[in-house]
């Protein structure tokens, strides 16, 4: 993007900012030629959603659906019986990022707990069914976490596993945003499959990783896929020339792209962050686990480098960096040397 001195400057504010990738692009396209029936009855999807069971496993049951915000209503709303609430992080992207789309969308209250790192606890869980014993107060019967969260750090599988107990035993459900599913499964060398069978939904995000507009929703319980696509008709997610959804996730997914980008913008952001703990002053909050680096600035080096770099500002003086598949390594020296040089 260009800046006010009109210098050509890599955006590090988000993936969501960075490019579709060529062969999304090429893939649209070729699908392009000809009719095709509509809806999702199309030979482009179904090969997609194969692939995404072949990732997920056998029982996962895909729909596709336009975005993130779309995914994470209609995968709760699958889950959530009538009356019932969600506990999730107090600074989850459905909490505070979606204009209020789960509430306005399913009337259901988000029941927030503290997640200082992104990622809640058992301990944190159980801090708010405490609060909710009788009919005066919500009843709890889904938890939404996000991997990567929204700090940029990545639930192990033994953190999984903690929940998925805890949840077992108290009769709840698990909602995964996985809008960063793909940075998360390349940070901790798993498959998809050894994250999603901790679920009973998930998103698997594919906007943020390359594709234009495409994301998708997998149900691992069976006795959920039987009025998920009602839903998500009536929630206005059914495209349909379903195809073009459809071409962006093969695209992806053809020869482990997914990850290989995931990969390559995860590894600009360990290199950004090995480049600015160099600097004397500086401090990183979160562990960089993911693509994005969360470090404190002074006001005036953030005001220097706002005038050509493009980031968010988060409260508290932190400054939120995203790397995404397209990020170059001469963009993020290029950062660091500009960082560096506000410093002083």
């Amino acid at each position: 993007m260009n800046g006010p001195t009109g210098v050509t400057r890599e955006d590090f504010a988000s993936d969501n900012h960075a490019e579709a990738h060529p062969a999304v692009l090429a893939a649209i396209m070729a699908a392009g030629r000809g009719s095709a029936p509509a809806y999702g009855g199309d030979r482009w999807t179904a090969a997609a959603e194969a692939s995404l069971r072949d990732l997920a496993g056998p029982a996962a049951v895909p729909l596709l659906v336009f975005n993130g915000t779309a995914a994470n209503v209609l995968g709760l709303s699958v889950l959530l019986g009538p009356g019932d609430a969600i506990i999730c992080a107090d600074n989850a992207h459905f909490a505070v990022d979606e204009c209020g789309a789960v509430e306005a969308m399913l009337g259901r209250k988000l029941l927030l707990a503290p997640a200082p790192d992104g990622k809640l606890t058992p301990a944190a869980i159980e801090a708010v069914l405490e609060r909710c014993t009788d009919v005066r107060t919500p009843r709890p019967s889904t938890v939404a976490i996000t991997q990567a969260t929204e700090l940029g750090t990545c639930y192990t599988l033994r953190e999984l596993a903690a929940l998925r107990e805890l949840c077992d035993r108290k009769g709840l459900r698990i909602y995964l945003d996985g809008a960063r599913l793909a940075n998360a499964v390349a940070h901790l060398g798993c498959k998809v499959a050894d994250i999603a069978r901790f679920a009973d939904a998930l998103s698997f995000g594919f906007t943020k990783n390359g594709a234009l507009g495409a994301d998708a929703l997998l149900l691992m319980t069976s006795d959920l896929a039987e009025r998920a696509p009602y839903l998500r008709r009536q929630q206005g997610q059914l495209a349909s020339k379903m195809r073009f959804l459809a071409v962006q996730i093969s695209a992806l997914l053809d020869g482990e792209l997914w990850l290989d980008n995931a990969r390559h913008a995860n590894s600009m952001t360990t290199r950004l962050a090995a480049d600015l703990e160099k600097l004397p002053g500086l401090r990183l909050t979160q562990p960089v686990q993911s693509n994005a680096v969360f470090v404190e600035l002074p006001p005036a080096a953030t005001n220097t480098l706002r005038k050509s770099w493009t980031f968010h500002l988060l409260p508290a003086g932190v400054t939120r960096l995203m790397t995404s598949h397209a990020t170059g390594q001469a963009d993020v020296s290029d950062l660091a040397t500009e960082v560096a040089a506000s410093l002083k």
